[in-house]
């Protein structure tokens, strides 16, 4: 009799499409699915998407996309890693460590040496967990993001950064996204 062990949480795949239909399989309905509704912001879809699915279902999700930016007023690219979501029944087993992962190890193929994401508060931590540093916590540190009508508004949420390779190290200074956030 043999039994079958698996080595943590499924394996993240690579989808051609995410749908708000897959969104409300992972965190059922509502109209704020993400928790940001406060801020008021306009977001960008997202280009690329990875998810893990767990008998049948998708459970869990990462989406990326390319953004340009300047950090001290050096202009580079970052890619922006966003809708990163979980199900609520399937929360502690990993899954959001294995859907990020799948989703950098494909951005450390696009060129850019850095990810970015936005989060609310109480996520930091996980990020963190997750190899994240928040790049906001020095005050003199204002993030900038580009929202409909030509605003530029200051960034509400904590904005964290991983390099995508050994050698990249984030530059100091003030952060102007030249889109909306992802």
């Amino acid at each position: 009799m043999s039994t079958h062990h698996t080595s943590g949480p499924p394996s993240a795949i690579r989808l051609t499409q995410f749908t708000s239909a897959d969104l409300a399989e992972i965190l059922g309905g509502g109209d704020d699915p993400f928790g940001v509704a406060e801020t008021g912001l306009a977001w960008l879809p997202k280009d690329e998407h990875f998810a893990v699915r767990h008998e049948g279902r998708l459970v869990a999700h990462a989406g990326l996309r390319r953004l340009p930016l300047t950090v001290g007023g050096t202009g580079l690219e970052v890619v922006g890693v966003g809708s990163v979501a979980v199900a609520p029944d399937v929360r502690g087993r990993g899954l959001a460590r294995s859907v990020v992962a799948a989703a950098l190890s494909h951005a450390r193929t696009l060129g850019p040496r850095h990810a970015l994401l936005f989060c609310r508060p109480p996520l930091v931590a996980l990020y963190e967990r997750l190899g994240w540093r928040p790049i906001d916590e020095d005050p003199s540190v204002e993030v900038l993001v580009e929202q409909p009508g030509d605003r530029v508004v200051t960034m509400p949420l904590r904005t964290m950064v991983t390099p995508l390779h050994e050698d990249a190290r984030w530059p100091a200074g003030p952060v102007r996204l030249w889109s909306l956030p992802m």
